[in-house]
């Protein structure tokens, strides 16, 4: 089925984003009872990400195979969703923003791992949810659309152009104005009339209106910002 934008949202269907003081500073997993309060103090500044020249932010754009609008329908943007999660859990990094748009990505993380991995991790995950998807439902024409040839790895399907692109982001103006572009991006697509109505995205978590039901969580609470 095709995708359809979100309702407007309304305090029945939202819930603010509110996190108290402590949990906004550290990340949830700084407040779990296991450790001792100096224990998780110190875990706590171990987990947070202040970002600097020394320690950038990624701003990484995807692009899918001869722009196909791979993610114009629910099932598929949510199985990109549910790989963005599998990746992060995989390859330890944080997303801080992110939007699936009907035929590409963007994603701001942590610069701990680096692009080239991030990406390997979250292209290759989707990948194999991806063509796995398509085989289960009998999608046979997306798939042809996506068959390749003599392919490295053997394999008989590409979901992704070859060079996605990687922007580095080393003080908190540039990383606000990506997570702001980043959000835009449905707007500018003439898509939908506000950041919040786009499903596929973490406007809402920015903007306080998290609905109860995401499809991705993301870091914002770990970012340390200095002022």
């Amino acid at each position: 089925k095709q995708y359809k934008p979100v309702p407007k949202l309304n305090k029945s269907r939202t819930k603010p984003y509110n996190l108290g003081l402590a949990q906004a500073q550290c990340g949830q997993a700084c407040l779990t009872g296991r450790y001792p309060i100096k224990s998780r103090r110190r875990l706590c500044l171990r987990q947070m990400f202040r970002i600097s020249r020394d320690s950038p932010a990624f701003y990484l754009t995807a692009v899918t195979k001869d722009r196909l609008p791979i993610f114009r329908t629910e099932a598929l943007a949510r199985v990109m969703a549910l790989a963005l999660y599998e990746a992060r859990r995989s390859g330890k990094f944080l997303i801080f923003a992110y939007v699936i748009m009907l035929d590409h990505f963007h994603l701001v993380t942590n610069s701990k791992v680096d692009s080239k991995d991030i990406f390997r991790f979250v292209k290759g995950i989707a990948s194999r949810r991806i063509i796995d998807h398509l085989k289960e439902h009998g999608h046979a024409d997306s798939l042809e659309k996506l068959k390749v040839k003599h392919r490295s790895d053997g394999s008989d399907y590409s979901v992704w152009q070859r060079h996605p692109n990687t922007r580095l982001l080393w003080s908190e103006q540039m990383l606000w104005q990506r997570i702001q572009y980043t959000h835009l991006n449905p707007v500018r697509a003439e898509l939908v009339e506000h950041p919040n109505d786009w499903r596929w995205s973490s406007a809402r978590i920015w903007h306080g209106r998290r609905l109860d039901e995401e499809p991705l969580e993301v870091d914002r609470a770990k970012i340390e910002w200095h002022r």
